[in-house]
């Protein structure tokens, strides 16, 4: 197998010398395959964020490895990485132009790790291309190519960040609680069109949830993280047969605490 992703002895902590000082990641040691989906969950200060902003390169590590794809991108900034890695936010506004059309915002994707120039201007090979790509979603947005994307709902605006991450397929893709913004049937689309493109794309992935439910149900393997470590990583037929009475059977085990769905959902 092809590790994508090595995290060595990871640390990071905020606030360093003050009486806030905040020890989040403890030595985190992670390795993830290609084609590997990997949920994380945890409660809030868990370092579920902080991690995969370690990994884009939005935070420095204090001490420790990252590797991209077996090269070493410890001091790589967030731009240097960005032609490997794609990433999704919780905020359906943050990864497309809300005043540039849907044609227009592929466009841009399109270009990524690529030489861009100035224009923004769709060339007909192009637009044939995003039309395939757009029949994906099953969302209709194929012939509404001209539409301002401020215009979209905030679910059809998700799909498409997400196919804007994946359009030129990354090493690696983040999703950073990519439908903790949505309502319950929007999310369960988005995370439908996650797993459709993941799978036919053959992406490596890893997704941050608090839906004990949809970690479980979605990807191939789960971490969960207590107090910056990994306390659990299961993946294969031993997650596919978990509950989510079993998780937290075996996140009390490996801990020696206790957590709630609940807790974990408002977190």
């Amino acid at each position: 197998m092809t590790a994508i992703l090595e995290l060595k002895k990871i640390h990071k902590s905020f606030e360093v010398g003050t009486v806030n000082e905040n020890h989040v990641l403890k030595g985190i040691d992670l390795t993830i395959e290609k084609e590997e989906f990997v949920t994380i969950i945890g409660g809030n200060g868990a370092g579920k964020s902080t991690l995969l902003n370690s990994v884009a390169g939005t935070y420095a590590v204090d001490e420790g490895a990252v590797f991209l794809d077996g090269k070493n991108a410890t001091h790589k900034r967030t731009n240097d990485r960005a032609k490997d890695i794609g990433r999704v936010f919780q905020d359906t506004k943050m990864g497309t132009a809300t005043r540039l059309t849907i044609e227009e915002n592929l466009a841009v994707a399109f270009k990524r790790g690529k030489k861009r120039g100035l224009s923004l201007g769709v060339k007909d090979k192009q637009r044939e291309v995003f039309k395939e790509q757009l029949k994906l979603l099953e969302l209709g947005l194929e012939s509404r190519l001209k539409m301002e994307v401020g215009l979209l709902s905030g679910g059809q605006r998700q799909a498409l960040t997400l196919l804007m991450a994946t359009i030129v397929p990354p090493k690696l893709l983040l999703l950073d609680e990519h439908t903790a913004a949505l309502d319950p049937k929007t999310s369960q689309m988005v995370l439908k069109l996650t797993d459709k493109i993941v799978q036919e794309k053959k992406l490596t992935a890893l997704m941050i949830t608090h839906n004990m439910e949809d970690a479980i149900k979605h990807g191939t393997r789960l971490i969960m993280l207590h107090n910056g470590k990994i306390v659990v990583d299961v993946s294969g037929e031993e997650k596919n047969k978990l509950s989510v009475p079993d998780l937290l059977a075996l996140f009390q085990k490996n801990s020696g605490d206790t957590v709630t769905e609940d807790a974990l959902l408002l977190s």
